[in-house]
């Protein structure tokens, strides 16, 4: 469960990574318009990327020794507030590294049907 001063390195992290979002979706819908969510487009790319990353360098002490809260401030707070894509993209990368290639296609399948149809379902709760 972790200590009082995990949950803040992950309460801290994520706040900071929602406001970046919010300030990044704001900048590239200024700059490209409304029409295609660039902006979402870029925030879960770079999300993705620093996830896996952090985890990368991180793996073992040997490569970056990293203090767990600060691992958890970067990769549960900021990516997790900045978006959460980039947690599931690692995980569907560590399936598919386990060669669990199977279950892979079925979090990714799985992962969008099912959050774009209970997004559709809480839009249409939201407009009744």
């Amino acid at each position: 469960m972790g200590s009082p001063v995990t949950w803040l390195a992950v309460a801290l992290g994520g706040a900071l990574g929602s406001l970046a979002r919010f300030w990044v979706t704001a900048a590239v819908a200024t700059l490209t318009g409304p029409r295609f969510p660039w902006g979402t487009l870029l925030i879960n790319m770079l999300g993705s990327f620093v996830i896996g990353l952090v985890a990368a360098i991180t793996l073992t002490p040997a490569r970056v020794a990293m203090h767990p809260d600060v691992r958890v401030f970067l990769m549960v707070g900021i990516c997790g507030g900045f978006t959460t894509f980039s947690a599931f993209s690692l995980q569907t990368l560590e399936l598919l590294q386990s060669g669990d290639a199977w279950p892979a296609v079925g979090y990714m399948a799985g992962s969008l049907i099912l959050c774009v149809g209970v997004a559709w379902g809480g839009w249409l709760l939201g407009r009744a």
